[in-house]
């Protein structure tokens, strides 16, 4: 997949005192090192791929960090400096008196070819947005796309670097962004402007943006998206589902609504008055999942991919790989929405889908017969206990869970997770099962998933606007399905608050 990694390693070695470098040049593997520690008080270690090691065994002293210092640029904003013109990355860390007490010094390299793997998708114009955990390679290839874009398809391009890390420290930009154009970030918390700034004052075709983490960033992505600039960047999280369930970022992908249906639709749709649905058109068109360096999960239609997962379907996604001979192999993974069911379609490697395992589930109120049925379909294999004590979590349905027996009582005093199920309906199986299958956060503390939660924000709605009750107070649950209550509240003209503490906050809905 690579062809060329370039790394100035010996520019970072020789800002080292004499007594780490030397210990550090000795060692076989030299070319794979990821990064160096030093903390005060401590002895200094070297940290490789498969092993870390000690670099002397005397500790590492204020000379030491003095020495490193002083051959590197100054600290920005964000407690991270650089070497002119490579792409080394010195993070620092600071006591309360704002005084350095360690460095970790991280390698950076470019790396020529990374993008073979989703070349086809940058060169089509659209917004490209990459995910996937930190280390896992998404600055490496975003790098290599603004080469890319810039050099081979003659672009216009400018990157907003905001710590130096896309395109190296100094003024002038490392050689591996090619003929793209660098803006520097002067504070962190500027970034959002800088992307506008670019727009407005530089007339790029493509704008390359490293971790939109907040909501301006979001908003001045959307903005550029509107005005026909090509998008390509990174963003926290490790998966499409992630950035859903991510209310400061959701908007990347439209963003996400409660929307009460009336009676007669929701009884067409099958499904509760309250769903969620996209508010809008998602910034990036397409969503790359990277899940190792040379394996990516590609969304072509982020939309499509969004209304599917809200639907509790498993959205239509592209696996490719590359080979040990540099060839990029996809397996295309098709939704059929009728049925709520994924069908397999395969491109250069006819291989059966893996089963997808679950985690230990203990059944209450469950047919367990069907839902091995359902499973079985959806290639998911079924881990499930008879012992409640050694369950990862507990399956019941809506009318065990409103009758709290003592079987519930006990999973919530051991902080198991419960999902409830509506229903036990084909559908609602195959959700749920979508779910593990996704390994999505959907359920809260002991208070079951999402469609319990909204079901027992409408319900709570009810008495309250019957007169029955003048205030209800709902399950403990997380920040997000929190937000959707409230939202539940407002809709239907009564009021809403949020009181105790985590993991025990939970919402109030009332009349004025």
């Amino acid at each position: 997949m690579a062809n060329l990694i370039t790394d100035d390693l010996g520019t970072l070695l020789d800002i080292l005192p004499l007594e780490i470098r030397r210990p550090l040049n000795e060692q076989p593997d030299l070319s794979q090192l990821l990064e160096v520690i030093m903390d005060l008080g401590r002895v200094p270690e070297a940290r490789f791929p498969q092993r870390e090691i000690v670099l002397r065994p005397e500790e590492v002293t204020e000379a030491d960090l003095d020495y490193v210092i002083t051959r590197i640029s100054v600290f920005g904003g964000d407690n991270r400096a650089g070497i002119e013109r490579t792409l080394h990355r010195i993070s620092a860390i600071r006591n309360r008196k704002g005084k350095i007490i360690g460095l970790t010094l991280r390698i950076g390299r470019a790396v020529l070819g990374t993008i073979k793997i989703i070349e086809d998708l940058i060169q089509t114009g659209s917004s490209v947005l990459l995910l996937g955990r930190p280390g896992v390679g998404k600055t490496t290839m975003l790098r290599e796309v603004a080469r890319v874009l810039a050099d081979d398809l003659k672009k216009r391009v400018v990157i907003v670097d905001t710590s130096n890390e896309i395109a190296g420290d100094g003024d002038i930009p490392h050689p591996a962004i090619g003929r793209a154009r660098r803006m520097q970030v002067a504070m962190p918390d500027a970034q959002h402007a800088v992307m506008i700034e670019a727009v407005e004052n530089h007339m790029p075709e493509v704008i390359v943006i490293d971790e939109i983490g907040t909501e301006l960033e979001a908003q001045a992505a959307r903005t550029i998206a509107e005005r026909g600039v090509q998008l390509v960047g990174t963003a926290h999280g490790n998966t499409l589902d992630n950035l859903m369930q991510n209310p400061t970022l959701s908007d990347l992908i439209g963003g996400i609504q409660a929307v009460t249906l009336g009676d007669e639709e929701a009884r067409r749709r099958g499904t509760q008055k309250t769903v969620l649905e996209r508010k809008a058109p998602p910034t990036f068109d397409i969503i790359v999942e990277i899940q190792e360096r040379d394996r990516v999960a590609v969304h072509t239609n982020a939309a499509e991919a969004v209304d599917a997962i809200l639907r509790g379907h498993p959205p239509e996604t592209e696996v490719r790989s590359v080979d040990e001979a540099g060839e990029v192999k996809i397996t295309r993974v098709e939704a059929e929405e009728s049925r709520g069911e994924g069908r397999l379609k395969k491109t250069h490697i006819p291989a059966a889908p893996a089963p997808v395992e679950t985690p230990r589930l203990y059944l209450f109120g469950i047919n367990r017969t069907r839902l091995e049925e359902i499973a079985e379909e959806m290639h998911i294999k079924l881990n499930i206990t008879e012992r409640l004590t050694d369950a990862g979590m507990l399956v019941t349905s809506g009318n065990y869970f409103r009758r709290r027996p003592q079987r519930i009582r006990d999973a919530e005093a051991r902080e198991l997770p419960v999902y409830v199920l509506k229903s036990h309906t084909p559908a609602q199986f195959r959700q749920f099962l979508g779910m593990l299958s996704r390994h999505e956060p959907e359920q809260t503390g002991n208070s079951g998933g999402l469609n319990w939660a909204l079901t027992e924000a409408e319900e709570a709605v009810s008495r309250v606007r019957s007169g029955a009750e003048g205030r209800v107070e709902l399950s403990p649950q997380g920040a997000y399905i929190r937000r959707l209550q409230h939202l539940v509240a407002e809709r239907n003209q009564l009021r809403s608050d949020s009181l105790g503490a985590e993991p025990r906050r939970r919402v109030n809905i009332f009349k004025e």
